[in-house]
């Protein structure tokens, strides 16, 4: 059963309405290039035509702007954000107050451009509520997918209950999301049917920012992924593993997951893998700078994170290339909620530091993100297609830091934030 949550209400607009906008150049993700001199016709919440610059009547005319889809982020955790007294929060902060941060966490993702994302592991179930809240006009934020709270083995990476002494907190089981044995973990992945999860994500080895000692070793037995993939089929849902070490990768890949999350530790052999079995790689290059340069800090982790951070971070960068050199597909996700929420634009210029094109990693965020969550509606600016999109100024294949500064935000038919010039 959904929990009762509290919410903050904030006044949105309504449904969209007919509206043309022009566009100077329109990216189109599906080939991975701007065309000049566009014109997007909305109906309501979904785009009925694009065409050729004539004489229409133009409601907004971004002039020799760029226009591009609503870009879409893989993998952020809406519902905290680091801090060095976040080992302390957890501690003090009920679901009302997770709630309440995850609402305004929501709107900055939504502001910076982010129409659509997954929230890949959440407290309280905060996000589901959220989804709906943002679904209903309640409150402002991007399109959620969400996978609930992450499922984990017990002391394995997202075990909650991580870091406390004994007696604060009560014993974890599968409807903490915490399983042990094959049994348990098919009850996990029904009862995030029951709650209402869109996907299914499981910490598949150790991390960074756990109280645990390993940040790579394995944490689920085949027969337990066995079990999460089988009973994950039947319910429709697809699957994101969290993954840092290269055993814990090659079993959630031969155990079918679609996504593996950071990857930090991956080599030949499991690019070759993924290649295979057709799974993605969402790199996450934010969380890993982010944890290596506050590592250096003292005090910012407790003294068993900041000795994975220094060791793991550092390294997500030259995996990501080994990932993109060896043909890996590869969807945008920053793990946003380690970094701050709507700083999400400054994954592109770490992955074009790494070697990736501008306009790649633009299709990262557009059409190979929809394709990873499963939504052809999102991702592309196209006939019904969602009417999402975002507005710079300036070329950002040419320059990708120029998605930092976006002027215009259109959700659903909606303008959201409209800060453009001619």
């Amino acid at each position: 059963m959904k929990k009762s949550l509290t919410f903050v209400l904030i006044a949105v607009s309504g449904a969209g309405s007919a509206l043309t906008v022009s566009c100077g150049h329109l990216f189109d993700s599906e080939q991975g290039r701007f065309v000049a001199d566009k014109v997007v016709q909305i109906d309501q919440d979904k785009v009925v035509g694009v065409t050729d610059k004539k004489n229409q009547i133009i409601d907004l005319d971004f002039g020799d702007g760029y226009c591009l889809p609503g870009l879409i982020d893989t993998h952020t955790h809406l519902s905290s954000q680091m801090g060095p007294d976040s080992y302390v929060k957890k501690f003090t902060q009920n679901a009302p107050d997770v709630t309440i941060n995850a609402v305004q966490y929501a709107d900055r993702t939504l502001q910076a451009g982010f129409t659509t994302v997954r929230d890949l592991g959440d407290s309280f179930g905060v996000t589901v509520a959220l989804r709906d809240a943002i679904d209903a006009q309640k409150v402002s934020g991007p399109r959620i997918f969400t996978a609930g709270k992450s499922l984990a083995t017990t002391g394995g990476h997202a075990d909650p209950s991580n870091g406390y002494r004994d007696g604060l907190h009560p014993p974890t089981t599968p409807a903490h999301g915490v399983i042990n044995g094959p049994v348990e973990a098919a009850r996990a992945v029904r009862q995030h049917y029951q709650d209402g999860a869109d996907l299914i994500k499981f910490t598949a080895t150790g991390g960074v920012l756990s109280q645990a000692s390993s940040g790579d070793n394995s944490q689920f037995t085949m027969d337990e992924l066995d079990a999460i993939m089988a009973t994950a089929d039947d319910y429709g849902f697809k699957v994101a593993a969290h993954a840092h070490g290269k055993a814990g990768m090659k079993r959630a890949i031969e155990a079918g997951v679609d996504s593996i999350e950071h990857g930090s530790y991956l080599d030949d052999e499991i690019v070759k893998l993924m290649k295979k079995h057709g799974t993605y790689l969402v790199p996450t290059l934010m969380a890993g700078d982010f944890v290596a340069q506050k590592a250096k800090e003292d005090g910012y982790f407790p003294p068993m994170v900041a000795k994975k951070a220094a060791t793991i971070g550092p390294i997500m960068g030259a995996a990501f290339k080994r990932a993109y050199d060896g043909g890996v597909k590869i969807a945008f996700g920053t793990d946003s909620g380690v970094s701050a929420h709507g700083d999400n634009a400054e994954e592109f210029a770490l992955m074009v530091a790494q070697g990736m094109s501008a306009a790649e990693a633009i299709v990262s965020a557009t059409k190979t993100a929809a394709e990873l969550i499963g939504n052809d509606q999102i991702g592309v600016i196209k006939k019904d297609s969602y009417a999402d999109m975002v507005v710079v100024k300036s070329n950002p294949i040419d320059d990708i830091q120029t998605l930092t500064d976006i002027q215009v935000v259109i959700k659903g038919g909606q303008v959201i934030k409209n800060e453009y010039s001619n």
